[in-house]
C-alpha cells in the first residue's frame, strides 16, 4: 500500500520550490518531482529526510541521487513524451520514475545484483512500469534494444564509452558525468554516425559507474 500524505505532498511542494530556485526551469520537470512520492525510496531510517534536497544512501554502496541533480540531468535531455530512453543505473528507481512521469519508454539497466532484484519488485508496488529493467553493464548499454532516443547515465564514468553514443539516434542525447572523484557533466547530441556535438555543463559528485566487476 502507498502511503502518501498531505504532510509528505506539501513538504514535497517545498522541495520543489527549492530545485525552482536554484534554476531548474522545466516546468514538466518539476511536475514530475512534485507527483512522485521521494520517501518511498528510502530507507526508514531516512524518512525525516526524504524531502531534502540531498542524496542518502540506498543500501550495496549505491545512493539515491539529490532532487536537484535528477532535475538537472533530466532537463538536459529535453524528454519528449514517447522518447525511448536508456537509463544507465536504476539505483532506487526515482530517476526512471521521473522521466515515465514524463512520458517517456523507460529501458533502465543496473550493474548491483542485490539492487536490482529490490528496484524491479519495488517500482512494480508502487505503480510504475520501465519497459524493462535489466542486470548487466552499464557500459555496454542494451544493444539488442537500441538505438533510443535519449541516454542517461546516473553514476560517474571515466570516459564518454563509445557504445553509448553508438546506441543514440540520429539528434539523439546522452547525458553523463565523466571524472573519478568530481565528474564535469556533460551532454552529448549526435549529429550522425561519425559526428557528435559536447556540451559541458558544471561539476557534479556521483558514485562510479561499475563495469564487469560487482558485488552480486
Amino acid at each position: 500500500m502507498v502511503i502518501d500524505s498531505y504532510k509528505h505532498k506539501g513538504m514535497r511542494k517545498q522541495l520543489v520550490d527549492v530545485v525552482r530556485r536554484k534554476g531548474i526551469s522545466d516546468e514538466n520537470v518539476l511536475s514530475a518531482i512534485n507527483s512522485i512520492p521521494r520517501h518511498l525510496f528510502m530507507d526508514s531510517s531516512f524518512l525525516e529526510f526524504a524531502y531534502e534536497d540531498k542524496p542518502f544512501p540506498i543500501g550495496s554502496g549505491q545512493t539515491i541521487s539529490q532532487p536537484y541533480t535528477v532535475a538537472f540531468q533530466t532537463e538536459l535531455l529535453k524528454i519528449k513524451k514517447g522518447d525511448k530512453v536508456l537509463e544507465v543505473g536504476t539505483g532506487s528507481g526515482y530517476q526512471a520514475c521521473v522521466l515515465i512521469e514524463l512520458g517517456a519508454r523507460v529501458y533502465t539497466i543496473e550493474r548491483q545484483k542485490n539492487l536490482y532484484i529490490k528496484t524491479k519488485a519495488f517500482l512494480s508496488e508502487i505503480g510504475y512500469k520501465p519497459k524493462l529493467i535489466s542486470y548487466g553493464d552499464g557500459y555496454k548499454g542494451l544493444p539488442n534494444y537500441a538505438p533510443f532516443d535519449k541516454i542517461i547515465v546516473t553514476a560517474g564514468a571515466p570516459y564518454i564509452p563509445d557504445a553509448l553514443v553508438e546506441q543514440l539516434v540520429p539528434g539523439g542525447i546522452l547525458v553523463v558525468p565523466v571524472g573519478s572523484d568530481i565528474q564535469l557533466m556533460k551532454r552529448i547530441i549526435k549529429i550522425d554516425e561519425n559526428n557528435f556535438e559536447e556540451e559541458d555543463h558544471g561539476t557534479f559528485r556521483f558514485v562510479p559507474l561499475l563495469g564487469d566487476r560487482a558485488n552480486d
